[in-house]
């Protein structure tokens, strides 16, 4: 299983939004009631990569899942993963889009 860290406040995700601009992270807002989200769930912790990867959980964390919205300027939707690198989203995928493969195919790009 892969590692990730759950982002649970938006003061935590401004600090890995600004370490982004260090280092490529890789974000995965999920949905606990979803059944697409919990196949890309699978795929996400599947998923095995030196990025630094993170959790959102929209349901129970809105407000972050809201400013990650506000802050890379793409339309929610979920499941959804971002590779974020200098401050921004440089690729991001939703639903069935988000495979292992495509994670690995991505992150091997910093």
């Amino acid at each position: 299983m892969a590692k990730y860290t759950e982002i649970t406040s938006v003061d935590q995700w401004k600090d890995i939004l600004e370490q982004s601009k260090e280092k490529g992270i890789i974000v995965f807002k999920h949905s606990t009631t979803c059944p697409i989200s919990a196949y890309a769930y699978g795929e996400f912790t599947s998923f095995d990569s030196p990025v630094e990867s993170y959790l959102v959980k929209v349901i129970e964390n809105r407000a972050v899942s809201n400013e990650i919205e506000n802050d890379l300027g793409i339309r929610h939707e979920s499941p959804q993963a971002f590779l974020i690198a200098d401050g921004r989203a440089v690729w991001n995928a939703s639903h069935r889009k988000i495979t292992n493969k495509e994670l690995t195919k991505v992150t091997g790009t910093l």
